[in-house]
């Protein structure tokens, strides 16, 4: 499959703004429900005493989901038309659950944003927006949802469309990445097929969008591989270095670093489960045959010699804190920078970000859940970082808690929404 064909979407919205419903409704109008799927919907909608099926338990997995009608987990959902396949995170709408989030928004392409036609732009409507803005998610479709329940009133979705762009303006998001499309998930109106109850309206559908928008672009940036594993030679063989490429491109006698400690080989040889190829590039599982016998092991980094990240033991970061345990200054924790788990101390909380007033910058004295801040942190092992646009996963980072294992916070390397303030 060619990259463009491949799109990874994350879905948000506030509490009952009909998300589930939605991802539902897409499932099912694209003929993507499995017939037992289907049979287990049709099922419990009949116990509830419903006339027609509620799609939303397609997505909502869990036991206590569908009992008390809410998203908990991200669900991850895969459908495919004859034009695109998807990869889809349905995401919670419950501010508890905001760094769920975050975890589907990490690896996103395209977002999909919900607004009730009725109750507008809420605040968890602009605290999902700031979290796709401050990940960098390249493009997002603002789906005006419940039409039905405002007849269709092309003012109500005027409203809530230019309420959001303004929102995006604020945050410095390119508005011209936005489109918007007025919705009802419960009749399927401009999900899947056109409405002919909104005769205002010659945008797209939900799905006409999914299916032409294009596809994220990597920047140019050389090799980044964190090694994940070393491979031990067998009888008369060599050692190999496996983990997924998360920038770049690799060949046969490429010179690469291997970071930190700054030993410069050649790549003798590319393996992969399907044998050894000749090229590989970001997001290929491999592992690679290195010409010299050198010290490599789990956390380092093979880079590009010619294109090296930079190496830090001091980092300025945007923190997006998902603990209910409060973060202040001087607080120590571990950190987790692609393989590697390193020490880590929060020396200073530089200020703290308001995602409803992005003009209001504050000074921090601790982030608290769902909090996003800039903080200055140390750590014991030197890092090979990169800017978070530029590469994900060398641009970014996981805090945890060092005695019991648990996530506390994500962090972001470079230029980022929360450092710039106001664009």
């Amino acid at each position: 499959m060619s990259e463009p064909d491949l799109l990874k979407l994350v879905t948000a919205g506030s509490v009952d703004d009909g998300k589930s419903t939605l991802v539902g409704r897409l499932l099912y109008d694209t003929k993507s429900v499995l017939s037992d799927q289907l049979e287990a919907v049709l099922r419990t909608s009949a116990e509830r005493g419903l006339a027609d099926p509620d799609l939303s338990l397609l997505v909502d997995g869990l036991r206590a989901e569908r009992e008390q009608g809410i998203t908990i987990d991200v669900a991850y959902r895969y459908f495919a038309t004859p034009r695109r396949t998807f990869v889809m995170a349905d995401t919670p709408g419950h501010v508890q659950y905001t760094r769920n989030t975050v975890t589907g928004a990490s690896t996103a392409d395209h977002a999909i944003l919900l607004a009730d036609a009725g109750k507008g732009v809420l605040p968890q409507t602009r605290r999902h927006l700031a979290v796709m803005a401050l990940l960098g998610v390249p493009s997002m479709t603002l789906a005006v949802n419940k039409l039905d329940l405002v007849d269709f009133a092309e003012d109500a979705f005027v409203r809530v469309r230019d309420e959001f762009l303004a929102h995006a303006a604020e945050l410095g998001y390119p508005v011209d990445q936005i489109v918007a499309v007025p919705v009802s998930a419960l009749t399927g109106d401009n999900v899947v097929t056109p409405s002919e109850r909104t005769p205002w309206y010659d945008g797209p559908t939900l799905l006409d969008r999914l299916e032409t928008v294009a596809a994220a672009v990597l920047p140019p940036l050389g090799l980044r591989l964190p090694v994940q594993y070393v491979l031990r030679p067998g009888q008369g063989g060599r050692r190999s270095y496996a983990g997924q490429l998360a920038a770049g491109e690799v060949r046969p006698s490429d010179l690469v670093v291997v970071l930190p400690g700054g030993s410069v080989t050649t790549v003798e040889r590319i393996d992969t489960a399907d044998g050894p190829v000749e090229h590989a590039r970001a997001g290929d599982a491999v592992s690679l045959v290195l010409a010299d016998d050198i010290d490599v092991g789990r956390g380092d980094l093979i880079a590009a010699a010619g294109a090296r990240p930079q190496l830090a033991n001091e980092l300025d970061a945007t923190v997006c804190w998902l603990s209910e345990k409060p973060l202040q200054a001087g607080a120590r924790m571990l950190l987790k920078h692609g393989t590697r788990i390193t020490p880590a101390r929060v020396v200073e909380l530089c200020s703290l970000f308001d995602e409803q007033n992005p003009a209001v910058r504050h000074r921090a004295e601790r982030l608290d859940l769902n909090d996003i801040g800039c903080a200055h942190v140390t750590v014991a092992d030197r890092l090979p970082i990169d800017d978070y646009a530029d590469c994900r996963l060398t641009g970014s980072f996981v805090l945890i808690d060092a005695q019991d294992g648990d996530t506390l916070g994500a962090g972001l390397l470079g230029d980022t929404l929360a450092t710039r303030g106001a664009a």
